[in-house]
């Protein structure tokens, strides 16, 4: 759907402008599914903004609002690098404004920034690589039901969930983690030097931290929510007073304060990461959303 400007921050009305892009929910480079339907492209959402903002010369950076507990591997690594090539041609900077929670994939994406302002209560880090698995052959055994497949290789049935997982199966997908747990650190270590090496080891073993402790081991910069991110976007773009805006489809509501939703829908973008979610989108039906279910994923206490 075209895209839509306004203004939710204004300092003045002249052209100056910076352009606040929302990564919302399960970073996917696939339809992430809603309730109802397939929904959307969290990948495809972003990218469609981040071009509008480029093209635009009134637009002096962009503020990235993470609110997102990760995703896939590859559509946080997708992110990650469209908003490097953004930054790459356009010479704009960007910000990250970390809401309620930005780990894994959704910090994988902040790397990107310029600069990444948390507030004191986000919950961030996590940095790692997972793969869920389920195993249902225990209980269909019991049940007198056998499953058995007729494959080309032992490891061509890798994680079936109907069949029993084999020690040799698991060591080959935990090396497929290790390889994607070194491709995070190594970037972390790249876009992040201000962590010191004694704190590294901690800052990714993948464990979660408040904004508040993250500043103090270097895995963000500031302190502070919106506000104080727009007046970073302004200083590191030399822009002085200036509008902070919005793009949203046209027909939807305009958005009344900067904290407003400004996906397509609250179906289609994925706001809630559920067991549902997940299932469908790492588990059985992973072909139909086409997701790989190897995650840089938070999954919070007490389960999805």
């Amino acid at each position: 759907m075209p895209l839509r400007e306004s203004a939710v921050m204004a300092e003045s009305d002249g052209p100056k402008k910076v352009a606040m892009i929302e990564v919302q929910g399960l970073i996917a480079d696939a339809r992430v599914p809603g309730l109802l339907s397939a929904g959307e492209n969290p990948v495809d959402e972003v990218v469609a903004r981040l071009r509008r903002a480029e093209k635009d010369e009134r637009v002096g950076a962009v503020l990235l609002r993470i609110n997102s507990p990760g995703g896939t591997v590859t559509g946080s690594d997708v992110l990650y690098r469209e908003l490097r090539g953004f930054r790459e041609r356009s010479g704009k900077p960007i910000v990250v404004s970390m809401s309620e929670i930005a780990t894994s994939g959704g910090y994988y994406a902040a790397l990107a920034a310029d600069r990444i302002v948390a507030n004191p209560t986000t919950i961030t880090g996590s940095i790692g690589v997972i793969i869920p698995t389920y195993n249902f052959s225990g209980g269909m055994n019991r049940l007198g039901i056998v499953a058995r497949s007729i494959k080309s290789g032992e490891n061509k049935d890798l994680a079936n969930p109907l069949e029993p997982m084999r020690e040799g199966q698991y060591a080959v997908l935990q090396t497929m983690v290790d390889e994607m747990y070194a491709r995070f650190k190594t970037l972390v270590a790249a876009r992040r030097p201000m962590v010191k090496p004694e704190d590294f080891d901690a800052a990714t073993d993948g464990r979660v931290y408040s904004g508040e402790h993250a500043i103090q081991i270097g895995l963000v910069d500031e302190l502070g929510g919106i506000p104080e991110a727009f007046t970073a976007a302004k200083t590191l773009a030399g822009l002085g007073r200036a509008k902070l805006i919005q793009y949203t489809p046209e027909g939807s509501p305009l958005p009344r304060t900067a904290y407003a939703r400004n996906s397509q829908s609250t179906e289609a973008s994925g706001t809630s990461v559920n067991l549902l979610q997940l299932n469908m989108a790492g588990g059985i039906s992973t072909m139909q959303y086409g997701t790989s279910g190897v995650y840089y994923l938070w999954i919070p206490p007490g389960g999805l």
